[in-house]
C-alpha cells in the first residue's frame, strides 16, 4: 500500500522560509518522478515543482522559480521543497505526488498516480 505524507507547513511572515517534506512508504522514490502542487479555493491544482527519479532533472512553475528548490533523498524515501522569500500569494494547501511518467509530463497533475493529503502553508503580510 502506497502512502505519501507531507509535513512542514505552517504560518510564516512574508519574506520568510519553510521547508516541506514528503515521506513515502510502499513505493521507492528512486523509481518515481515526484512533484509538488498547490491548490487555492476555487482554483485548479497548480504545478509548483517536480524532480526526476534520480534527481538529475528539476522543473518549476513560473511563479516560484528562483524562490523554491526541490530536492530528493532517495535513501530516506523523502522529497523536500525549500520555500524562500515567501509571499502572501503562496498561501494555500501544498500536495506531494508521485508517478512513473516522462520528462515532458512532469508539470501535468493528471499524470501522477499517488497523492498525499496536503499540508497548509500560510504567509502573513
Amino acid at each position: 500500500q502506497v502512502q505519501l505524507v507531507e509535513s512542514g507547513g505552517g504560518l510564516v511572515q512574508a519574506g520568510g522560509s519553510l521547508r516541506l517534506s514528503c515521506a513515502a512508504s510502499g513505493l521507492t522514490f528512486s523509481t518515481y518522478t515526484v512533484g509538488w502542487f498547490r491548490q487555492a479555493p476555487g482554483k485548479e491544482r497548480e504545478f509548483v515543482a517536480a524532480i526526476s527519479c534520480r534527481g538529475g532533472l528539476t522543473k518549476y512553475g513560473d511563479s516560484v522559480k528562483g524562490r523554491f528548490t526541490i530536492s530528493k533523498d532517495n535513501a530516506k524515501n523523502t522529497v523536500y521543497l525549500q520555500m524562500n522569500s515567501l509571499k502572501p500569494e503562496d498561501t494555500t494547501v501544498y500536495f506531494c505526488a508521485a508517478g512513473r511518467l516522462g520528462d515532458a509530463m512532469m508539470r501535468s497533475r493528471n499524470d501522477y498516480t499517488y497523492w498525499g493529503q496536503g499540508t497548509q502553508v500560510t504567509v502573513s503580510s
